[in-house]
């Protein structure tokens, strides 16, 4: 049984429940889930975790995202990308590459955000892309996100690429809709390729034929350690150990002097037994330590 996570480069065209699908055949394995949706129209990382990764989803450091992107000014579509039906197209000939560059202290910071339609949010249980696709237009409430950075790579009008670093949660399709509503012409997205997700990297990425065609599938994969590195971890004794087996939290003195001092309210620590992940913890102030997931 593989254990860990491997980064996908998606390709254009597919789905990321696609790619769950062809990483479980291609190491015959069920246990396998995805982490950070990709529209079908864009590429770049896609983290997919395999058996025990999967109890792992829930405790990733998904807070920072970095995207390429190719916007195209004067053409807005239903959904904000090239895949979309054309809703109107307006005059970009009087706009200049300093326009799109006096934008970006406007698009840096905390953002509000519209969810847009054709996105997999859901309202009353039922995803927004298929309300969208039966042509239905719903009230969605806007989103606080925090885009870190925004540089243009480059310039070549009504064409302009560019590279973001967001919060989760943060439509890219709807950053460049948005500039380009600013700009009076309107936008579409072209390309998108997500570079980061957290602590998964495009240089850590393989393509799905790398995985299908590799001998040692174990080899390309990434450990749930190197996926909860941004946790504080803690070395446990046997005894402590076979509590944590079953269902039974550490105490102070199964831990190194003074660890709890350093956690805050709801830090989440891993556990380890002989060198072994074992569990992840949350911390309480009145409880302490309280077993979050077990590991196998």
């Amino acid at each position: 049984m593989l254990d860990g996570f491997y980064v996908i480069d998606k390709p254009v065209g597919v789905t990321s429940h696609d790619i769950v699908s062809r990483v479980r055949r291609a190491i015959n394995q069920k246990k396998v889930g995805h982490t950070g949706t990709l529209d079908p129209f864009a590429t770049g990382v896609l983290p997919v975790a395999v058996g025990e990764g999967t109890k792992a989803i829930q405790f990733l450091d998904e807070s920072e995202k970095e995207y390429r992107a190719v916007l195209r000014l004067g053409i807005a579509t239903d959904t904000q990308d090239l895949t979309g039906q054309v809703l109107c197209e307006r005059d970009w000939k009087g706009i200049t590459p300093a326009d799109l560059e006096a934008l970006v202290p406007r698009f840096t910071g905390k953002l509000s955000q519209l969810p847009p339609m054709f996105s997999a949010l859901k309202q009353g249980g039922v995803p927004l892309y298929k309300l969208a696709r039966q042509g239905k237009e719903v009230e969605r409430e806007p989103r606080e996100v925090e885009i870190f950075s925004l540089t243009f790579d480059w310039i070549r009008l009504p064409e302009a690429a560019f590279t973001v670093r967001c919060s989760r949660g943060t439509y890219v399709r709807t950053l460049a809709c948005d500039i380009g509503e600013a700009l009076g012409c309107g936008a579409h997205l072209l390309e998108l390729r997500r570079l980061k997700s957290g602590l998964f990297l495009e240089a850590e990425a393989i393509t799905l034929e790398q995985l299908q065609e590799a001998q040692d599938k174990a080899a390309l994969l990434l450990p749930l350690d190197r996926a909860l590195d941004h946790l504080k971890s803690y070395e446990l004794g046997e005894e402590a150990g076979r509590r944590i087996a079953n269902g039974i939290a550490p105490q102070a003195q199964d831990l190194p002097p003074g660890a709890l001092d350093e956690l805050r309210q709801d830090d989440e620590v891993r556990l380890y037994v002989a060198g072994r992940l074992a569990a992840v913890a949350r911390f309480d102030k009145v409880r302490g330590l309280r077993l979050a997931r077990g590991f196998n």
